[in-house]
């Protein structure tokens, strides 16, 4: 039964909106009439589809990560307690608040009931749900072991989760101690400096050096203020814009990886994503190549990405991950040493799941230190500015002293 989207009005003239199943529009309508509901648009889910810029369609639906996590735990949940997966996808359904997910999942549902896989409902929204997410699905169908690899995707997600909000978290208090330095500094050149230095102008005596740098910055901050901030945003669209290009953006996600501090969590970040999609993959008993073509388009940097993608093809010929991996030397060595043990051994699953946790371990320590470094510099940086601003300050007072006695 297809899933509509609604929106009505109630008695007392409030919008309603949500999702109902019916056979059909009239039918959805004579339902909103019988719960005392005016309908203005009916629109059937699955035909909310919009152009993209390759002429394709691309479905609008999406997901944020906290809602894809919540809800792929509780389809994992009602599934492992024995529930039909059409029972359990209507109770997540009419469980979620938001509506975009509600009309998702009733989407999904309706897909499922016409006789679909979930694997095919899933891929109807692939801006809701990854790649990794419907090949770990379908190859949980096709092995009988659905509730399993629900409980997997479960996991990764929320871990996936997890890892954004704490590098999200990490970089607050960097970018607001950065943001109060630079209108500290600004106020000061623009109303505190200007009052000052009208005390030196009146005399004739002449200024130190780092005191006319400071009143010429200040002029030069006072009258062409505007100036300033249209170069600083234009070059930040013109840096966007330039990343738009496949080379630009590669040259600059390579130079990322050769930072000191910037470099290893990038490495970090990139090499425990693409170790947790590998190891789910592989535990749902999806395809060598198959896992690493979709683990490779989870990583973000493209130097990596490129890597994993060769990866694949020397793979596809008969060599060993570890070692075709390890060819490009983009990732830490613990990770493919431990890929390499898995093979020998195997059990690649254990010990891709190990690599994921120790990158995510070291990442964290990392971030932690980049943030408890990043803070004091930013103090000291702001302490030294304001410091060069009293002493251009207070050096021609000294010499006004001098010249007294």
């Amino acid at each position: 039964m297809p899933a509509f989207e609604y929106v009505a009005v109630d008695p007392r003239g409030a919008e309603k909106r949500g999702v109902m199943e019916g056979d059909s529009p009239r039918q959805v309508r004579a339902q909103l009439r019988d719960l005392s509901l005016l309908p203005v648009t009916v629109t059937e889910v699955a035909e909310k589809k919009t152009r993209g810029k390759d002429g394709g369609l691309v479905r609008r639906a999406s997901l944020s990560a906290a809602d894809l996590s919540l809800i792929t735990r509780q389809l994992a949940t009602l599934t492992r307690s024995g529930l039909p997966l059409e029972e359990a996808l209507l109770a997540v359904s009419q469980q979620t608040e938001k509506a975009r997910a509600q009309a998702i999942v009733a989407a999904v549902r309706s897909r499922v009931m016409e006789g679909r896989s979930l694997a095919d409902g899933l891929a109807s929204f692939p801006q809701a749900f990854p790649a990794i997410y419907t090949a770990t699905v379908a190859a949980g169908e096709q092995s009988g072991r659905l509730d399993a690899v629900l409980e997997r995707l479960a996991d990764y997600t929320e871990s996936r989760q997890i890892l954004q909000s704490k590098i999200r978290n990490a970089m607050v208090y960097p970018i607001l101690l950065t943001i109060v330095c630079v209108v500290i500094v600004s106020l000061l050149l623009a109303y505190v400096v200007p009052v000052v230095v009208n005390v030196f102008r009146a005399g004739k005596q002449q200024l130190p050096l780092i005191t006319r740098i400071l009143i010429a910055a200040s002029d030069g901050f006072r009258q062409y203020w505007w100036l300033i901030l249209i170069v600083l945003v234009g070059g930040y669209f013109g840096f966007k814009r330039w990343l738009e290009k496949p080379g630009a953006r590669a040259r600059w996600h390579g130079l990322q990886l050769k930072m000191p501090i910037i470099g290893k969590v990038v490495r970090g970040v990139n090499a425990a994503r693409f170790a947790r999609t590998l190891s789910i993959l592989t535990a749902s008993a999806v395809p060598v190549l198959d896992a690493l073509k979709i683990s490779g388009e989870v990583v973000a940097n493209l130097p990596m990405r490129n890597a994993v993608l060769d990866a694949a093809v020397k793979v596809r010929e008969g060599a060993a991950i570890a070692r075709s991996l390890g060819a490009s030397k983009l990732y830490p060595p613990m990770l493919i040493h431990l890929i390499a043990s898995g093979e020998s051994s195997g059990e690649l699953e254990n010990m891709l799941e190990r690599a994921a946790s120790n990158q995510e371990r070291e990442m964290d320590g990392i971030v932690n230190t980049a943030v408890n470094i990043l803070g004091p510099a930013m103090i000291l940086l702001m302490g030294g500015v304001v410091l060069l601003i009293v002493l251009a300050l207070l050096l021609p007072i000294f010499q006004l002293n001098q010249l007294v006695k």
